[in-house]
Formats: C-alpha cells, structure tokens, sequence
C-alpha cells in the first residue's frame, strides 16, 4: 500500500499552513506556479566530505516540490565519498527503487525472518527495497558514487536504526539498551556521545529549509 490516491487533478501542498492533516493542506488554485512542480536540486553532487560516515541524502519530495502533494512518489539523489556508507536504516511508509548513476555500490536489505539479500550493483544497476526494510549502501570502491532512489510515498520517511536508538530525544533508557545489545552502560554511553546531533548542523538545515520556504511564497 502507498499514498492515498488523491481527489482531485492537483492539491499543491501548502507548507505554511498550521491545518495538521494525513499530509498537507491543498494552497489556493490561484496561487499555483510551475515553481510547485519544479525542483533543481537533484542535478548537482552533494558536498559528502564533512559528513559522519562520507554520504549526503538530497531529497527531491513534497517539501521540497509542493506539487507533489498527494501524487504518491519522490526521489533522492545519495552521493558517496570513496567507503562512504549509507547506514543501516527503513522507509516506513515507501518502497524505494535504486538506481546508479555512477560508481560501484554494495546494498542489501535483511527481512523479518533475519536473511539478507545483498549485491554489489554498478553504474546502470537497479536495486529494490521493500517497504519498511532495514537496508544500507556502502561504496566500497576508491572513487565517489551516487544513486538517484525513487519512492511510492511523497514523504517516505527515513528511520536510521543507530540514530534512532541512541540518539532519540527523550532518550531510549540506558538500561533497555544495555540489555538489548549486552553491552555496558559506559559503551551506550560512548556510542550516543558519538550520535549526539550536531546542534550547529541542525540550526544550519533549519535555516536552509525556512529560506527555501520563504522563497516559495514570495
């Protein structure tokens, strides 16, 4: 199952509003530009080398492209360093269908029955994702690779399992972790101080994202 199917031609997605929907509230037609419907983003490589672990997401779905308001599809470009990985994490709300653009990648997804299906794809190379899978991609090559994903979801969501878990806010008590991963309370610890957010990092995407915003409603 994906996105509700929508009831009318077009319902742009009005990013200001306050109305708290399943997705977001329809601006006025005669407010709609080709701006909603447009986004450039995707055409240039990300900046992979003051990340964590050498990858860098650039998301081309609803709030980024208003239009896609109830059409049930998005895309991401991920770029990756040489070894950059993109790290053990679920769509809980889309498939997601991979495509190289360039490099070498090794992916793989592990089901509920604790199997993993992994393979090593390469440029022109598809791979798919089942909905709600864990899954993760690893350029292990020594130069940079990128992949354009496709999702059946305007917003797919991204849950990565590491962040989650030890960098949730409230945090996930020490003591579930501990017994959960048999680990000592001083190695929780040492891995959340690690997946602490970046407070600089944050203040910077949010202050990206609200210009992006204000420029749509000029």
């Amino acid at each position: 199952m994906n996105d509700p199917d929508l009831l009318q031609d077009i319902c742009v997605a009005d990013l200001s509003s306050n109305v708290k929907l399943n997705g977001f509230a329809c601006k006025p037609a005669a407010s709609i530009t080709d701006a909603d419907f447009f986004f450039r983003g995707l055409a240039v490589p990300g900046a992979t080398t003051n990340t964590t672990t050498g990858y860098l997401v650039t998301a081309a779905n609803v709030e980024k492209i208003p239009g896609l308001n109830t059409l049930g599809v998005s895309f991401s470009r991920v770029d990756f360093a040489p070894g950059g990985l993109n790290p053990p994490h679920t769509h809980p709300r889309a498939t997601e269908i991979v495509f190289v653009l360039d490099g070498t990648l090794d992916v793989g997804f592990l089901t509920t029955a604790n199997r993993m299906v992994a393979k090593t794809i390469t440029k022109g190379d598809v791979f798919v994702f089942p909905r709600g899978l864990v899954h993760f991609q690893k350029n292990s090559g020594a130069v940079p690779a990128a992949s354009i994903s496709a999702f059946n979801s305007q917003l797919p969501g991204t849950q990565s399992i590491a962040i989650t878990l030890f960098a949730a806010s409230p945090p996930v008590p020490d003591h579930v972790l501990t017994e959960a991963f048999q680990i000592g309370t001083k190695e929780v610890e040492k891995i959340k101080s690690r997946l602490a957010p970046k407070k600089a990092a944050e203040e910077a995407l949010n202050s990206q994202y609200q210009q992006e915003k204000e420029k749509r409603h000029k």
